[in-house]
């Protein structure tokens, strides 16, 4: 968007995927880049049966996920030991500084809606990868 123009009301498409630092693909929704947004992205996540994120965590801002299908084990905690398993229909927040790994472990897609308080998404994301090895798979 140009950042001279005045913002408006944009309808977005997902469109192509994109590869996050994560380890999953995303398809961009709401962001800085695609509708000049300032401070909130949004995007739609479909898991692979047996796809799972590298541990990780976002900076300084919050996470909101919506499971629209399917189902998602997320592991969080400071060395990852707190588990949950959040299925169709329920949201999980996750606050800023949290590290967490979210996977799909069924035989079946899982697609959710994310929401962060960081328009530009994966700015904020900070690996951690000493925490990879903790969760079983």
């Amino acid at each position: 968007m140009d950042s001279v123009s005045k913002p408006t009301c944009r309808i977005v498409k997902p469109g192509s995927p994109f590869e996050g630092k994560q380890g999953l693909s995303y398809f961009e929704g709401i962001s800085a880049q695609s509708v000049g947004s300032a401070g909130i992205c949004m995007h739609l996540l479909t898991m692979p049966p047996g796809a799972r994120a590298k541990a990780h965590l976002h900076q300084s801002h919050e996470t909101a996920i919506y499971v629209l299908t399917g189902s998602a084990h997320t592991w969080y905690g400071d060395r990852l030991e707190n588990h949950v398993v959040l299925h169709a229909g329920e949201m999980m927040y996750i606050p800023a500084g949290i590290p967490h790994l979210p996977a799909n472990a069924s035989d079946s897609p899982t697609t959710a809606v994310i929401a962060r308080t960081d328009p530009n998404e994966q700015e904020s994301v900070v690996l951690l990868p000493e925490l990879d090895g903790l969760v079983p798979g």
